[in-house]
């Protein structure tokens, strides 16, 4: 058998070990799922009608005036932070093995390293699948409507696999450069932050002039914006290139991060 294929094997028996906790341990991500859900309902029944009323118009539209118009506006960052909620339970799962002494004990054994690694990944970015779905079922439950065709949604769902890609490596190094499982559930929380901080939740037009800035260049804002044009068949123009070159950066630093700190284990 050749090396990639035991990588393949190997990584197909960590992804099992990661369903595996998944399953006996579902409290977790009932959490990660409920924080978007409560966000949503927030915003559009306490917030939506003044923020809706205060839109200057969706993309393809004349413009926003009520919830519903806001709920459009609104769900792509919703998504986006279900996305991050989820990478940010792959830290606390990553640095719960790294204080349990799993992953030392990982490394004595005859496996491809990288596995222990991608079974965390793969297994958010299936995890991340399910609460997406579940969080936009729960926004078309409350009146959420696109005139996206299939083509369009199959884009949107390929960016968020994309997002979820990179945010995982990225937290996966976080959680192993983690020094206890509360370190690790604390640091990701600017996933959390920064899609307030971006185009999610209001236009950055609406901004003051140094908020405005930091919202339009940081990389969150073009994955939202391209997001919220593949679900209302809007252009996305340049936008959906930053997010793809964003995600594809992020992932990469996120993995060599991530490698690095998993090598440094020592092996006992």
């Amino acid at each position: 058998m050749s090396t990639a294929a035991y990588t393949v094997r190997d990584s197909a028996t960590m992804l099992r070990r990661n369903l595996l906790h998944i399953r006996r341990y579902p409290s977790l991500s009932i959490m990660l799922v409920a924080q978007p859900i409560l966000f949503l309902v927030l915003f559009v029944y306490v917030f939506g009608g003044t923020l809706g009323a205060g839109l200057p118009g969706l993309p393809g539209e004349a413009g926003g005036s009520d919830r519903g118009d806001y709920l459009v506006f609104l769900t792509p960052g919703i998504l986006f932070m279900t996305v991050a909620s989820v990478a940010l339970g792959t830290a606390i799962s990553t640095a719960t093995d790294m204080t349990t002494g799993i992953i030392a004990r990982f490394r004595t054994m005859d496996i491809a390293r990288v596995s222990v690694l991608t079974g965390h990944v793969l297994g958010a970015v299936i995890r991340t699948g399910f609460a997406v779905t579940i969080v936009t079922g729960f926004a078309f439950l409350l009146g959420f409507r696109s005139d996206a065709g299939p083509l369009r949604w199959l884009g949107a769902i390929g960016l968020l696999v994309l997002i979820a890609f990179s945010l995982t490596w990225l937290t996966v190094g976080l959680g192993l450069a983690a020094d206890s499982v509360e370190t690790a559930s604390n640091t990701p929380l600017f996933l959390v932050i920064l899609p307030i901080l971006s185009s999610g939740f209001v236009p950055t037009d609406a901004m003051p002039a140094g908020l405005r800035q930091f919202a339009q260049h940081q990389p969150v804002t073009p994955m939202i914006d391209s997001l919220r044009a593949l679900v209302t068949g809007a252009p996305t123009g340049s936008d959906l290139w930053l997010a793809i070159g964003w995600c594809a950066l992020i992932a990469l630093l996120g993995y060599l991060w991530s490698r690095r700190l998993f090598l440094r284990v020592p092996a006992t």
